[in-house]
């Protein structure tokens, strides 16, 4: 493998920020150098964000965050992943005859927990004002932004929706009643007045920046935003992937009271590391679980674009994922300190052999075998390998007066932070695309649809229930080297997120490649799991890899009973990652971003 890479790894001294857009992570440099800390930078650039890649993230999605002072003996979850409705139950969907839940519309929308998690981290932990933090997603949504081509290709894809279906959405981002223009600026005028009107009642009702901050919060969860949602929900009934029209189940009375769950992270260590994943109501034990399997192989024997490499952490991902659609979910009887134990570890391990395992084989545990849902069974190969992010799917639908419509699901942002002070922030936000429900008047965004991973068949630990969380794909990830914050890293990419993170890791900590180098390794993933996203179909032996590795990679891979599709050279994740070490006496921050899409950026000084 060539030492090359498409650009170099970033290293400085006094600040380090990197994320799935160039615009977010300037925006997080320059409040570094206006004095502020990670958590001030993280905040601001994750409100950039949300106006930048609407498409990918939006003010009514979710946003998991893993935060870390520079003395913490551990991080801090802040989870912004909002739970369901009260009125979201098995018997709500059974009685208009679903038996998953739609993907897109307003019957899959939790709770909005990305406002709430941002503003407790900048509240509890950073030092600049909401005015600060918000301003700069305020000005690139009046004064506009040039919209990337992957936001225009969405809104296209959606645009008769928005034509017939969804007029609020037709408002904003089919300008002069057509899409943008890539490369062009693009404005949310609704939003950016609606954040004026935020910041105008934080301020008065308050004069020190922690009430403020409280006191916009409030008007989410208790004040404006709440009421305009609950009326919202009652009165439209919008057009889903059900191919029919319903009104949503999000009211005032399920925001009210609201913040997001403060929480001890998982962790297992790694050699001289440790590393932080959030709970069960995740994905994160997953790369936990995998990298205890893998502590049993010799991985760094292993050349990253062998068939023998490649073998052996697929293999370990089915595995971890088989465990996961058991086990994990917002509930308290997941067996985590066994899932994550060496002798449980050991026991999986063991079921790997030389061919690939054509089967879901979740373990069992104190005498109860892992069950997985029956729709599980509905396999098929409609999952198609397209590279990086939550699977953007089109399905074409009918409409109730015979109109073909398509609609889309969204991917993901990822943003990580380290200052000069040794603070780190992973955070990995997440849905309210532009694309998953009509845009709220008034709000200028849409809800997220994140309820869709739950499963209606009752009995299992991501089952469908009020107040519950849903288990998310979302999974930033933090390490500490010696007992000092390291690492903060991730990727969008759905149930693809933790097995690219994986990859990261082991190159790193294992073959000793530098960040920027493990970022662009060939990359590959598997789809042998049942997929969290609607319709949530398997493909069973599927591995999906980047054109880079070598041909006879490929056909020893088949050879083993995989089954090998050759993706596009550069379309395997969107993986970025800042560092903090102390290299001969001094610190030194160290980033990379992903080339991949041309979209991420890392700034180090």
């Amino acid at each position: 493998m060539t030492n090359f890479t498409a650009r170099p790894e970033l290293s400085g001294t006094f600040g380090a920020v990197a994320s799935t857009h160039w615009i977010a992570s300037a925006v997080g440099m320059r409040i570094l150098e206006r004095g502020g800390n990670a958590f001030d930078a993280a905040a601001a650039a994750g409100f950039v964000l949300q106006v930048v890649e609407p498409h990918l993230n939006g003010p009514g999605g979710d946003a998991p965050i893993l935060v870390s002072r520079h003395d913490d003996v551990a991080p801090t979850v802040i989870c912004g992943q909002g739970f369901s409705p009260a009125a979201a139950t098995p018997a709500a969907f059974a009685k208009m005859g679903l038996d998953l839940i739609p993907p897109t519309g307003l019957l899959a929308a939790c709770v909005p927990g990305a406002f709430g998690a941002w503003l407790v981290m900048l509240r509890d932990y950073g030092t600049f004002s909401l005015r600060d933090i918000l301003e700069p997603a305020i000005h690139y949504a009046r004064s506009g932004h040039p919209i990337l081509a992957s936001a225009v290709a969405t809104i296209s894809s959606v645009a008769d929706l928005f034509s017939t279906e969804w007029p609020t959405s037709a408002r904003i981002f089919l300008p002069h009643g057509s899409p943008p223009v890539p490369g062009t600026l693009f404005r949310n005028t609704e939003l950016a007045d609606f954040y004026e009107r935020l910041l105008r009642h934080a301020e008065s009702s308050s004069s020190g920046r922690q009430t403020e901050i409280d006191a916009a919060l409030a008007y989410w969860y208790e004040g404006e935003v709440a009421e305009t949602i609950d009326r919202f929900c009652r009165e439209t009934e919008a057009m889903d992937s059900s191919g029919e029209r319903h009104s949503g189940l999000l009211s005032g009375d399920d925001f009210n009271g609201w913040r997001p769950p403060v929480e001890a992270p998982l962790s297992i260590d790694d050699g001289d590391y440790e590393i932080f994943k959030c709970g069960a109501w995740s994905q994160g034990p997953s790369l936990l679980q995998a990298i205890r399997i893998l502590q049993g192989f010799r991985i760094e024997d292993h050349a990253p674009d062998s068939a023998s490499y490649v073998h052996l952490v697929t293999e370990t991902i089915k595995l971890v994922m088989a465990d996961r659609d058991a086990w994990y979910g917002d509930t308290d009887d997941v067996p985590v300190s066994t899932l994550l134990s060496p002798t449980y570890a050991a026991k999986r391990r063991a079921l790997i052999g030389t061919d690939a395992s054509l089967s879901l084989r979740p373990g069992a545990i104190d005498g109860r075998q892992g069950v997985l849902p029956r729709l599980a069974s509905r396999r098929g190969d409609t999952m198609k390998a397209i590279g990086g992010g939550e699977p953007t799917m089109a399905r074409d639908i009918v409409s109730p007066d015979g109109k073909p419509l398509a609609l889309q699901q969204g991917d993901t942002c990822h943003i990580d932070v380290v200052d000069r002070w040794g603070n780190m922030v992973s955070a990995t936000p997440s849905g309210g695309w532009l694309q998953s429900s009509p845009s709220i008047p008034g709000l200028g965004f849409a809800l997220g649809t994140r309820m869709q991973m739950f499963w209606l068949e009752q009995g299992l630990p991501n089952s469908l229930a009020p107040r519950k969380r849903p288990r998310t794909t979302l999974s930033p990830s933090l390490a500490f080297k010696h007992g000092r914050p390291y690492l903060a890293f991730g990727t969008p990419g759905g149930d693809q997120q933790d097995q690219w993170s994986l990859l990261l890791w082991m190159l790193h900590t294992r073959h000793e490649m530098p960040l920027q180098k493990a970022i662009e390794t060939p990359a590959f993933h598997t789809d042998h799991m049942v997929a969290s996203f609607w319709p949530r179909r398997s493909k069973l032996g599927s591995i999906t890899l980047e054109s880079r590795f070598p041909q006879n990679t490929v056909e020893a891979l088949r050879k083993r009973g995989h089954d090998v599709t050759v993706g596009g050279a550069w379309s395997e994740g969107r993986l970025s990652a800042c560092s903090l070490d102390r290299v001969n006496g001094q610190e030194m921050m160290r980033a990379g971003a992903n080339p991949r899409g041309m979209q991420g950026y890392a700034i180090v000084r």
